[in-house]
């Protein structure tokens, strides 16, 4: 750290930023006025206690302790800095506790205990542990590290976890169990070489023994050489477990003809000529952080037949336990387990190994700058952004909880409790997931008129992997396919390359453009040369002619550009407005506005259609709407400081919606914070609203753009969109420069309005 100053500081500044360090509290209730304080706190907070007091399970009822977990150190093992103090442990402790939260939705807090007496450490935390869920420890070194979780584990009615022991076993069986696969091998012939014989180093082995690997087949090297029977010298009864008979005393006598070299302990303790030594396909772990016993560049440079893996991120297939310990807690509490098994480790490691298996999606490669990954030496493991560990991992640790007689609260719904997992967090998730629930059961083919650009056909291909339908790419075939080879990407039945010189007859594409924008200064000659050379005009001429159920494009071109070519094709539905409505979701709320992206500044008779039209939309979707129109006033207040233009604008367009028989609720003008607040709404109780809006119709393009991006960027919402609406044929335009992840789901939402 301190070779790179510059980082450090930045490391500094970023921890000392208002409010210091990493976590925080908030409230899961409101506390607005009297009443809600008298609920959270006294008299009403009395109702729970008595509750609990009947029946101390009740707290995971009532309070939140079926989602906490204590991370607990006395900093005597603290990662690469070693013994350095409890209280210097925290800003770890507190880093620990934001994986938590980020990736499985956990509230963690962090506990640094000052003794480094195992006994006094154990009395401490056992009188502590069953206030939460789960205990997480956390660097603390070896042996006692041992003593203190069995003890633990022993006393305590909560899943006791030492995460540098397991966490890091897990990912490792279930970086090995792929890396067996590939080179044909079992558990129980491969010959392993630790070395190590830390807290880490003994719970892989330990695991992997469980997997099958005889200890006869190992051999643990330490600071002293080989463990071997007889030896005395730095030996407990941990390295004794795994004491072999040997005349052999240095690891390099040992690496001659071994299968596998699993390294977590410091930099260069292996060299390449011992790496030479291994069996054919040597697979070689070099965990020790921040510097691996061997780096992967040093062993290929000598063995091209290696699968290497770090603990790293900057190498591939990076051994990382935040793959694990988030998700794994996840699952046992959500059962509240009791422990957390053997049963339930191989369970997680096996879960975490079959996703590397899989494709990999559009959002882990949109993660890792577009680089796409695939099953093999250099990918035997998942990345830590792989949304699928949140809700496959934990299902199967739950899952053997249960088989094992360890789960308090037994999951009847694995297939609820799964999309549950994937929701919980993804503000939009609830969303996104209906509609790639409809695309499921009703595939579409979707045209993507920039099929050469590399993202585009990453998102193409992760259409067809899913088997979503069927996927066009526009572009020249030979482009297509070498970028496919150089992406890693394999061809799919359902992967189509089309351009206008695969078609036999080009005559309807073109006549039609000319029937549609002839009287705009365009002879037949410029509808031909559109139709043959602009891939926008072709591939919407494609869609008007039912080839294809979608159109996707824009990631090369500026929205207003891109519209105004598949408007030259693509008609508006008669008797509508084009329009753009974006959604913006944040936890469980959802609101829609228009119009975000094409009328600039419409009309009041404009502004009503939206409504109308935008209503309509959003009940296709599954909501009720509740349509606002928004002005800078409320109802004529204040009648100042507000632009009077719109504000009647918005008053014409109410009067046209009510000349109508409507279906749905309205009203306006309203200020957004009353239509978005159902205190403030209550004090209009004359509105139409019998709730909080959930469409919002700006005055303009400029008030609509704005918010959509306030609420983005500041309000920290996902959002959709803007989806184009009124044209007769289903377009989505993306953003210039998506990443395949914005594209892929730019298919999903536009396949969804076929």
């Amino acid at each position: 750290m301190s070779q790179n100053h510059t980082f450090y500081q930045e490391a500094l500044e970023m921890h000392e930023k208002k409010p210091a360090g990493k976590i925080g509290l908030f409230m899961t209730k409101p506390l607005n006025n009297q009443r809600d304080l008298a609920l959270a706190y006294s008299p009403g907070v009395a109702a729970p206690c008595l509750e609990i007091e009947k029946d101390s399970k009740n707290a995971f009822k009532y309070t939140s302790k079926g989602n906490t977990v204590a991370v607990i150190s006395n900093g005597t093992a603290v990662l690469g800095l070693g013994d350095i103090g409890y209280a210097a442990s925290k800003p770890v402790m507190e880093g620990k506790c934001v994986l938590f939260k980020r990736f499985a939705d956990i509230d963690a807090v962090d506990i640094e205990v000052n003794t480094k007496d195992p006994k006094e450490f154990i009395e401490a935390v056992s009188r502590i542990a069953d206030t939460w869920g789960g205990i997480n420890l956390e660097d603390i070194k070896a042996p006692e590290c041992f003593i203190i979780e069995n003890e633990l584990k022993k006393i305590c009615n909560v899943p006791v976890f030492h995460d540098d022991q397991h966490g890091t076993a897990i990912i490792t069986v279930a970086a090995m169990i792929n890396a067996l696969d590939i080179t044909n091998r079992k558990f129980e012939d491969i010959k392993i070489v630790a070395s190590g014989a830390g807290a880490a180093a003994i719970a892989c082995l330990n695991l992997l023994v469980k997997m099958g690997v005889k200890k006869s087949n190992i051999v643990i090297c330490d600071t002293k050489g080989v463990i071997y029977k007889g030896r005395k010298e730095g030996m407990n009864e941990w390295k004794e477990d795994y004491a072999i008979e040997t005349t052999k005393r240095t690891i390099a006598e040992v690496m001659v003809g071994a299968d596998i070299f699993l390294g977590l302990s410091v930099k260069g303790i292996i060299s390449q000529d011992m790496v030479k030594t291994m069996a054919a396909n040597p697979i070689i772990f070099a965990m020790a952080n921040p510097d691996p016993e061997i780096t992967p560049a040093e062993v290929h440079a000598i063995r091209k037949d290696a699968i290497v893996a770090t603990g790293r991120s900057d190498y591939n297939n990076q051994v990382n336990n935040v793959m694990g310990f988030p998700y794994i807690f996840r699952g046992a509490l959500d059962v509240q387990a009791t422990t957390i098994n053997d049963e339930m480790k191989i369970a997680a490691a096996k879960a975490i190994a079959n996703i590397a298996r899989r494709e990999t999606t559009a959002e882990v490669e949109a993660a890792y700058s577009g680089k796409t990954r695939k099953y093999g030496p250099d990918y035997i493991i998942p990345v830590p952004f792989d949304s699928r560990l949140m809700y496959e991992v934990p299902v199967a640790i739950a899952k053997a909880a249960m088989e094992t007689g360890v789960a308090g609260k037994p999951i009847t719904d694995f297939k609820a409790y799964a999309r549950e997992l994937a929701l919980r967090l993804n503000p939009g998730g609830h969303l996104m997931y209906s509609f790639n629930r409809v695309i499921e059961q009703n595939p579409k083919t979707i045209i993507f008129a920039e099929g050469e650009e590399d993202n585009v056909i990453k998102a193409a291909a992760q259409w067809c992997n899913q088997n979503y339908g069927k996927a066009i790419l526009v572009g020249y075939e030979d482009v297509i396919k070498n970028s496919m080879t150089r992406l890693g990407i394999e061809h799919h039945d359902n992967l189509e390359i089309t351009n206008a010189t695969k078609i036999d007859d080009l005559n309807p594409y073109i006549e039609q453009l000319y029937n549609r924008i002839q009287r705009e200064g365009f002879l037949y000659r410029d509808c031909m040369r559109l139709v043959k050379r602009d891939r926008h005009i072709f591939a919407s001429a494609m869609l008007m002619h039912g080839i294809g159920d979608a159109l996707v494009t824009g990631v090369t071109r500026d929205y207003n550009q891109t519209l105004d070519d598949i408007s030259k094709v693509i008609p508006v539905k008669s008797d509508q407005s084009l329009f753009a409505l974006s959604i913006l979701m944040k936890r469980e709320r959802i609101i829609f506005i228009a119009d975000t992206a094409i009328q600039v500044n419409p009309t009041a008779k404009q502004i009503a259609d939206i409504a109308i039209l935008a209503s309509a939309e959003v009940k296709k979707i599954g909501y009720e709407p509740r349509v606002a129109l928004i002005s800078t006033s409320t109802f004529g207040h204040p009648h100042i400081h507000c632009n009077f233009d719109d504000v009647l604008k918005m008053r014409e367009a109410l009067k046209i919606m009510q000349s109508h028989k409507l279906d749905f609720e309205y009203d306006g003008e309203l200020s957004p914070e009353v239509a978005l607040n159902p205190e403030l709404l209550k004090l209009y109780a004359f509105s139409k609203l019998s709730g909080p809006a959930n469409i919002l119709v700006m005055p303009n393009i400029n008030a609509a753009s704005i918010s959509v991006k306030l609420l983005e960027e500041f309000g920290r919402c996902v959002s959709i969109g803007p989806i184009i609406c009124g044209l007769s044929k289903p377009v989505h335009i993306s953003r210039i420069g998506s990443n395949s992840a914005e594209i892929f789901n730019g298919a999903v939402v536009v396949g969804n309005r076929v």
